[in-house]
């Protein structure tokens, strides 16, 4: 026997295999049907050819055609991503979903979540296909059930099926365990009632090394205590130790390829747990209490020089303003804000301006440090800093220093842009209408800098 002929059949044989694992290789009329639609010069081609297609589709699922069910759901999907009508589909996502293979599930399941959503009565018929499969051996069947789930679930199904995402939140896949914990934010989104039976697996799951099940049980944790008053109560007692293990460890981290962004260890994960403290400090002030050193810890090692770290930073300084935090916590925290104002790009000063806005109301004192900066943001090329850092300025004004600020606004009244002259007067003439005895000091001040209709003053 020739061996060439042996290699050749060879190749057949791992073609076809490859065929039947992957039915929208090249070659299918998947491919046929997008070119059709791409190489269309105006709407109405593309109508004409979007509407052939239906009809050649609907011909099919009227035959029963199972083995073109893959591949007419994946030109429905299609379709439907160009905005026409698919509902004469939407069963056969549950014939898919009931096939007994990996991939007739797969695309059955992402038919589902792109052409239904949770108020069609259709959904309710695909609840007993979800619990067969969220007990399925397989754990890739249970995954894309548990994703499915967490996209589309309604509240009913939610009740149905809470019992066997508790259940997957106990399993030993770390992958598993995520999904499911994804799922229930989801079901406590849907049936806060149901917040309750979550409280014990989600504070167990904190106790984990995976980042992926740390992530997913922060943001179950963080849904939990917007769902349940009870909630919030229990997380405070039994999960504060555990954030603050969970961030002093990812703080402290060597390199790891997997979670590193620009020489920061998994910033989604610290601003994921720092947002959860926030929730779980504000008004309480022993929680606040525990967690004032690692706020510390982190606003003063975390590096400035990259987005990553400023976001991280800036999620600190809301915590820390969000909290019962000591008063040296949130000198810390201004300084950063400050710091922040120095910055080149504009979203950072602008982000900044904003939390001082809300600081001044906790301590002014620590703000007014920053007054110089502040008003350099005044005279910032870029409108909306303007605006905000002139809102600040105005906030900042007091008996003590209402001269020298009054007087910088008005020297830059003379050379302000024309459309800020407006706002900028406007804040002027109001700071003199809470401190009267500056009318006079301010027109002398003003020259020609005002517009005709503020000379009431």
């Amino acid at each position: 026997r020739d061996p060439k002929l042996d290699t050749v059949e060879k190749i057949v044989e791992d073609f076809a295999s490859d065929m039947a694992l992957n039915p929208f290789s090249s070659g299918t009329r998947l491919r046929d049907m997008i070119r059709a639609i791409r190489a269309c010069k105006t709407a109405a081609e593309e109508r004409a050819v979007v509407r052939r297609e239906c009809a050649a589709i609907r011909a099919a699922i009227s035959g029963d055609g199972q083995d073109l069910r893959h591949r007419n759901m994946a030109k429905l999907m299609f379709i439907h991503m160009l905005g026409y009508p698919t509902h004469f589909g939407q069963m056969e996502c549950l014939k898919l979903i009931a096939a007994a293979g990996y991939p007739e599930k797969r695309i059955g399941y992402l038919g589902l979540m792109l052409l239904l959503d949770e108020r069609q009565e259709v959904l309710m018929l695909v609840t007993n296909s979800l619990k067969q499969d969220l007990n399925h051996s397989n754990q890739f069947i249970v995954g894309l059930a548990l994703c499915a789930l967490g996209n589309i679930c309604s509240a009913e199904m939610a009740r149905d099926l809470a019992p066997e995402v508790e259940r997957l939140m106990r399993s030993r896949d770390a992958n598993t365990k995520k999904k499911a914990a994804l799922c229930s934010v989801r079901i406590v989104r849907k049936v806060p009632d149901l917040a309750e039976n979550f409280m014990g697996l989600a504070a167990s799951l904190l106790k984990e090394k995976h980042h992926g099940v740390l992530i997913s049980a922060v943001q179950l944790c963080t849904e939990l205590c917007k769902a349940s008053k009870d909630a919030l109560e229990y997380l405070r007692k039994n999960c504060i130790e555990g954030l603050v293990r969970i961030l002093r460890d990812v703080s402290n981290s060597s390199y790891a390829p997997e979670y590193d962004v620009a020489g920061i260890s998994d910033p989604f994960l610290h601003i994921r747990v720092l947002k959860l403290m926030r929730m779980l400090g504000q008004g309480d002030a022993d929680c606040s209490d525990y967690m004032n050193d690692i706020l510390a810890q982190v606003a003063t090692k975390t590096e400035s020089n990259k987005n990553a770290g400023n976001a991280i930073l800036y999620e600190c300084v809301e915590t820390i303003m969000g909290i019962e935090a000591t008063s040296g916590l949130r000198v810390l925290a201004i300084n950063i804000l400050g710091r922040f104002l120095s910055n080149r790009d504009n979203n950072i000063r602008y982000v900044a301006l904003n939390i001082l806005m809300r600081a001044i109301t906790v301590d002014a004192q620590a703000v007014q440090r920053h007054r110089v900066t502040i008003l350099e943001c005044v005279k910032d090329a870029d409108a909306s800093i303007r605006k905000r850092a002139l809102d600040l300025v105005y906030l900042l004004v007091n008996d003590t220093n209402v001269k020298p600020l009054t007087k910088e606004l008005v020297d830059y009244l003379q050379v302000a842009d024309p459309d800020f002259k407006e706002d900028l007067t406007a804040k002027i003439c109001s700071i003199a209408e809470k401190l009267v005895f500056l009318s006079l000091f301010l027109v002398g001040w003003g020259g020609g800098g005002f517009p005709y209709d503020v000379w009431h003053f």
